[in-house]
């Protein structure tokens, strides 16, 4: 079997690393990073690591790195007129894993976009083995005559690291090493300066290093803070028109939408999504309730694009023009939001591809072109296409239809349906994209199987729609917690409570408190989470029993909304969003994915979590009910290790959605319900949290 001829330590299992190497793992800027590996050598000798961490090229960016002077020591940084790329190095001493042998482990972060690389190094540590076998043999009685050797070997290795020190650095070493070889004094009085912390903090930062062996080089491609973490508004613009004199709802234009921003901007998103906003097409233009008997005033679905006004490089006359859309972009930016545009690649019937390119779509045996089809579901209206006819021609035209609007302001697409099209494909237009606007972002809508979901974010895109709008029961939502969590290295999760296709059951029964909890869960376990507009009036008829869409679904027909009387009335789940949106804003824990920990609680009804930061020591501690209709009550069993807390210590936390301060301990009495709120979500800081 072929394997590295050059591995004179043992260098297995680094982490991260996503499919053997295949592809980049992926963070974003100021997100912490455990990287991981397995390093050994034989026999009795005790061996060392450090991660070498270079930042992309052009910068000088080095990591920030937390606990630096608590054990995680850098040293090497810095370049030479031989080697000036070393300036964006740093090299980062790892430690033991403490749990698993021969595991090293060390905490790292970003601080600017890019590829980052890292390579981790493996030495045998001659000062560790000296120490370690010299305090074994002063615990067994040996005398200075027994040490003789031994006392000899370890005043040659200060007499190295002397070698490469400067100044007093290099005269306490000297120093110490003279004292190993002083007959004159008594054993304590020689070993004194080897023992010190002085002496072992110069000796890690300055190893004496023997059979150093390096790995391969690792890729970590380094996205915005956006990529991770944001919470995303959805609503359709063309809905935002009103109602006219009559009662009759009015087209909306961007005009109009721009008018609703600062209110979803007071609900503290992030993100705006609008569906496709192109001309629609008029054969087999679909009706109300998805029927097939359109009258001429019907608006049919945003996603059936393209007609003789255009396709996916235009924009729908009804909404405006491109200084329209210009305008509406720049008042989301002021508003400190950023719009996300659906990118859906397939066409109406009647798109100017249909006749211009007729090879980027599938002809049946009878001639016609086939339409989108997902059984029992039909979509007449929507012509999928086809990537293998003309592959040059069709990629080309979709790199600059995505450039063209990535220079009208768009940096986040919404891609309806990727695990339809090639994964070659997106992985050629994702980092094309990407020579150009590293800073764009893709969010995959893929409610497909496992393996096609987890390669999509492998390749390359940003973020991906999950399986959380059908995990309701608190088993499957700690499995899965703990699945997405695993995946971190290279798959984001964005948690969307609904979706314009995707009305849960849970919430068709449920009433406003399975509202409040789904919007808990999902904005409380993952970075990033985001609500379809009308989830705030708690809408939730079904077009019919049985069936996820809503009825009357605002696909196929316009559906104003009046979202302020609803508030004044106190029928809004705004002023609920807003909440939870500030507290996602005030806790960098909860803008974290890797390092969520599930709890034990004495109920199958509620759930119990915590999330932490290890840069800012944050820790949040969520209890939420999952049953929308009665009390629960439940006693936790709290994991305080994973809190950073002794088994025995109490401490405060206050219930950042109703003030309320607590003292807790590992166990603590939790009672939620219809008459009280549906979740504690506590906060409490700690000396010293990691990565569970």
């Amino acid at each position: 079997m072929a394997g590295r001829a050059d591995l004179r330590l043992g260098i297995a299992d680094v982490a991260p690393s996503v499919s053997c190497r295949a592809y980049s793992a992926r963070a974003v800027v100021g997100e912490w990073i455990p990287i991981t590996a397995t390093v050994f050598g034989e026999g009795h000798d005790l061996v060392a690591a450090a991660v070498v961490w270079t930042a992309p090229k052009g910068t000088s960016g080095k990591p920030h790195i937390p606990g630096q002077g608590r054990g995680l020591v850098s040293y090497g940084a810095g370049g030479t007129d031989k080697n000036p790329g070393a300036s964006r190095q740093q090299v980062v001493r790892m430690q033991p894993d403490g749990e698993e042998p021969d595991r090293w482990t060390c905490l790292l972060t970003p601080a600017t976009q890019g590829l980052w690389t890292f390579v981790v190094e493996g030495w045998r540590d001659p000062w560790a083995t000296w120490l370690h076998a010299v305090h074994v043999k002063l615990d067994a009685g040996q005398d200075a005559a027994e040490l003789a050797n031994d006392l000899e070997l370890g005043a040659g290795i200060l007499d190295r690291a002397a070698a490469g020190a400067t100044g007093p650095n290099r005269r306490t070493l000297r120093e110490a090493a003279g004292q190993l070889r002083n007959e004159n004094s008594g054993l304590t009085a020689r070993v004194a300066s080897a023992f010190s912390t002085q002496v072992d903090a110069l000796l890690q930062a300055t190893p004496v290093r023997e059979m150093v062996t390096r790995s391969a080089r690792h890729e970590i491609w380094v996205d915005r803070q956006r990529a991770l973490y944001g919470s995303w508004y959805e609503f359709f613009p063309r809905s935002e028109g009103g109602l006219d004199a009559n009662g009759k709802p009015v087209h909306g234009s961007f005009t109009d939408a721009a008018k609703r921003l600062p209110a979803i901007a007071e609900m503290a998103f992030d993100v705006v999504y609008l569906p496709p906003i192109h001309p629609i097409g008029e054969v087999n233009r679909k009706g109300p309730n998805n029927t097939l008997d359109p009258g001429p005033e019907d608006v049919g679905s945003p996603w059936a694009i393209g007609s003789k006004e255009g396709g996916h490089d235009a924009i729908h006359r009804g909404l405006g023009t491109e200084q329209d859309f210009a305008d509406f972009v720049s008042q989301t930016r002021e508003l400190g939001m950023e719009v996300a545009l659906d990118l859906a690649l397939q066409c109406a019937p009647d798109h100017p591809w249909v006749t211009e390119h007729p090879d980027w779509f599938t002809t049946k045996p009878d001639g016609t072109i086939a339409y989108a089809e997902n059984p029992p579901k039909k979509y007449q209206d929507i012509y999928p296409l086809n990537f293998d006819n003309d592959p040059a021609g069709l990629y080309a035209e979709v790199l600059r239809i995505t450039k063209l609007w990535v220079d009208r302001g768009v940096r986040v697409f919404r891609v309806d349906n990727p695990h339809t099209k090639p994964l070659n494909f997106w992985h050629w237009l994702i980092w094309e994209i990407k020579k150009t606007d590293p800073d764009v972002l893709f969010l995959a809508e893929a409610f497909t199987r496992p393996a096609m979901m987890h390669t999509l974010a492998k390749l390359g895109f940003t973020q991906s729609y999950t399986y959380f709008t059908w995990r309701t029961g608190k088993t499957e939502l700690e499995e899965y917690g703990q699945e997405l969590a695993q995946a971190a290295d290279y798959m984001r999760p964005n948690f969307f409570v609904n979706t314009q296709d995707i009305l849960h059951e849970s919430l068709q029964v449920g009433g406003p408190q399975m509202f409040k909890i789904r919007a808990v869960l999902a904005s409380m376990m993952a970075p990033s989470w985001g609500v379809y507009s009308g989830y705030e009036l708690f809408e939730h008829r079904p077009v019919r029993p049985g069936s996820e869409e809503y009825l009357d679904s605002e696909k196929y027909q316009l559906r104003p909304r009046d979202y302020a009387a609803a508030e004044a009335a106190g029928q809004s789940l705004a002023p609920f969003l807003r909440r939870l949106n500030e507290i996602r804003r005030a806790h960098p824990a909860l803008q974290q994915l890797r390092t969520v920990q599930f709890h034990h609680i004495e109920n199958g009804n509620l759930l119990c979590f915590s999330k932490s930061d290890p840069g800012s020591r944050d820790v949040v501690l969520v209890v939420c009910s999952l049953d929308p209709y009665g009390p629960q009550i439940g006693t936790t069993a709290l994991d305080m290790p994973a809190l950073g807390l002794d088994w025995a210590d109490r401490f405060p936390v206050i219930d950042e959605l109703t003030g309320a301060e607590f003292e807790w301990g590992q166990y603590n009495y939790v009672e939620l319900g219809p008459h009280r709120e549906v979740a504690h979500i506590l906060r409490l800081r700690q000396p010293q949290i990691g990565f569970a």
